[in-house]
C-alpha cells in the first residue's frame, strides 16, 4: 500500500498521499449501494441494493483495482469532490475530515479492529443486496441510522 505517516488521518485531506486517502476509508461499504434521485425534489433516496463487485457479506470490493472497467459509472472519491458528494453518510472517514472532524472512535485507525465498523452499526456487511439480485430499486429504499455508529463518543 505504501508508506503511510504517523497519525496521517489527522492532517488536512490535501495532505495526504494515494496510499494514505485510500487507508482512510473506514470500508463501511455505503458509496458502493444504488441511490434514486427524485427528479422533482433532488432529494436522494438510499436503497440496500449493491454495485454488483461488493461482497454483500464482507462490504469490500471484489476488483477493487479494476472496478471501472467492469462498473464506468463507479465513482472515484477525490479531494476535488468529497465537499460536493452529498449522500456520503455523517459517519464516511472522507466526509468527517473533510469537514475538520476526527474520526469516531470504531474506526480502523484508531481501534485497530476492521471488524469495529461492523459493531457500531455502520458497515452494510450483510445487510444488503446485489444488484444482480434485487429487482426494482423502488422496492430497496432504506433509512440508514447515522447516529448508530456515528462515533460512540462524538459529541462533535
Amino acid at each position: 500500500m505504501g508508506a503511510l505517516r504517523e497519525r496521517f488521518w489527522e492532517r488536512p485531506l490535501a495532505e495526504l498521499s494515494r496510499p494514505e486517502w485510500e487507508a482512510l476509508c473506514d470500508g463501511c461499504g455505503r458509496c458502493c449501494l444504488h441511490k434514486m434521485e427524485d427528479e422533482d425534489t433532488g432529494r436522494i433516496e438510499e436503497t440496500n441494493v449493491a454495485c454488483r463487485l461488493l461482497d454483500c457479506a464482507s462490504a469490500t470490493c471484489r476488483d477493487y483495482p479494476n472496478r471501472k472497467s467492469f462498473v464506468p459509472d463507479c465513482l472515484r472519491l477525490t479531494l476535488k469532490i468529497v465537499d460536493s458528494v452529498p449522500w456520503l453518510p455523517s459517519t464516511c472517514a472522507y466526509r468527517r475530515r473533510a469537514e475538520g472532524r476526527p474520526l469516531p472512535d470504531w474506526h480502523y485507525l484508531l481501534s485497530g479492529d476492521r471488524e469495529a465498523v461492523v459493531r457500531a452499526g455502520v458497515s452494510v456487511a450483510g445487510r444488503v443486496v446485489s444488484e444482480v439480485d434485487a429487482g426494482p430499486l423502488e422496492h430497496h429504499v432504506v433509512e440508514w441510522d447515522d447516529e448508530a455508529g456515528a462515533g460512540w463518543d462524538d459529541a462533535a
